[in-house]
């Protein structure tokens, strides 16, 4: 299993309707709206470390209101 922490920036016109489209994406674990620099913060658990690209580029970044990401990919789970 491989795991990612997705950081995301988005539109302000796409706030509340981002997170439930967030959730809903096969492959994101857990969706949170955070305050900071990043207005969500997704955890990403796919079987193969070949899917995030998938997961992330192809539906993540697509979404409408995602302005910018930043992946964090894990090298171990404790």
């Amino acid at each position: 299993m491989t795991h990612a922490i997705v950081l995301i920036e988005a539109e302000r016109s796409a706030m509340e309707q981002l997170g439930g489209a967030l959730a809903d994406v096969e492959g994101v674990a857990e969706a949170y709206s955070v305050t900071g620099e990043w207005d969500f913060v997704c955890v990403v658990r796919v079987p193969r470390h070949e899917q995030l690209a998938d997961v992330i580029s192809g539906t993540i970044g697509k979404l409408s209101g995602v302005t910018r990401t930043q992946t964090l990919v894990a090298f171990e789970a404790f």
